[in-house]
């Protein structure tokens, strides 16, 4: 196939691109910047210049193209402050793609979150099928996320083989620019390696190659409106993160009372106080996936988290 892939030379991106074209894939990668472009070029795709917001040049890539990746988020927007704006951009992109494939039977893909979907509860693919009030966070933020992915699916009903794929928050491996550096970093900062309260809260997580070799299998055969689940390990307590970490680093390991989480952790608190166990079982069972990568813990113990940071 010819694929178009959005956040192509992102964290997700850069590992779908090699595992698309070792499958045999023509990969087009956005690029909004001469870096990207060079990244891209250099693992072998082609590519298309542009940002989410070219709308015209979205629509045009799409119908070039047998399939389309949508990895792309602006999360430096969302994490200073204007998520509504990241959200809002990104349903233009959603839409604008699935004008250009519909009728089309071809494959459209998105990356979406499982963080919140079901708390203190496993979370399976099919909560979070359907809007409500407890569900008011996905991997990336609010509810409006949630929704970007509702309406992913459904163009299910307009001739587009739709799939949403729910991350892990942790999507580990060398190089990881995401929640766990942030972890490792905040316990540099403090000397202490911080969890809060028991610590019994459980975090999925997943590697980044088995994160790629999913969207390549779902690209190439989910069903139209599927939603799958890109996790490895169901939940590791983070406590047991937390002890990895001090053990690595050298640092007290200590429990963070709730009150005070939030000046310890800062925006990491949140995220670190919620209980998310997450199963895979219908994604596995249904595009024969199984990872094959490190768990969250042995990724940890390879220590590449560890290295000292440079200037």
């Amino acid at each position: 196939m010819r694929v178009f892939v959005t956040g192509a030379s992102g964290w997700i991106g850069s590992a779908v691109v090699p595992e698309l074209i070792g499958a045999g894939h023509q990969v087009v990668g956005l690029a909004r910047s001469d870096a990207s472009a060079a990244a891209l070029a250099e693992a072998g795709a082609e590519v298309r210049r542009g940002t989410l917001d070219d709308l015209d040049t979205l629509r045009g890539a799409a119908a070039e193209s047998d399939g389309v990746i949508h990895l792309a988020f602006k999360h430096d927007i969302a994490f200073s402050g204007g998520y509504e704006d990241a959200a809002d951009a990104d349903r233009r992109a959603i839409d604008t793609f699935g004008d250009a494939l519909a009728g089309s039977g071809r494959p459209f893909l998105i990356a979406s979150g499982t963080l919140g979907l079901a708390p203190g509860q496993v979370a399976t693919e099919r909560d979070g099928q359907a809007s409500g009030p407890a569900l008011v966070h996905t991997a990336g933020g609010p509810a409006e996320r949630l929704a970007n992915a509702q309406a992913t699916a459904a163009l299910a009903e307009r001739g587009v083989r739709s799939s949403v794929v729910r991350l892990a928050p942790t999507v580990h491996g060398d190089g990881d620019p995401g929640f766990l550096a942030a972890v490792v970093a905040t316990a540099r900062e403090k000397g202490v390696s911080g969890y809060i309260g028991d610590g019994a809260n459980r975090w999925p997580a997943v590697h980044r190659s088995d994160a790629a070799r999913l969207f390549r299998l779902a690209l190439e055969g989910a069903p139209a409106g599927s939603t799958l689940h890109a996790v490895a390990d169901e939940g590791v307590p983070i406590r047991t993160v937390a002890e990895v970490i001090g053990r690595h680093l050298g640092l007290p390991v200590a429990s963070v009372s709730p009150d005070d989480a939030a000046g310890h952790f800062t925006w990491l608190a949140s995220f670190l106080a919620m209980d998310s166990p997450v199963s895979s079982a219908y994604t596995r069972e249904l595009l024969g996936w199984r990872p094959t990568g490190p768990g969250l813990v042995d990724d940890l113990d390879q220590g590449h988290y560890f290295a000292a940071p440079t200037a």
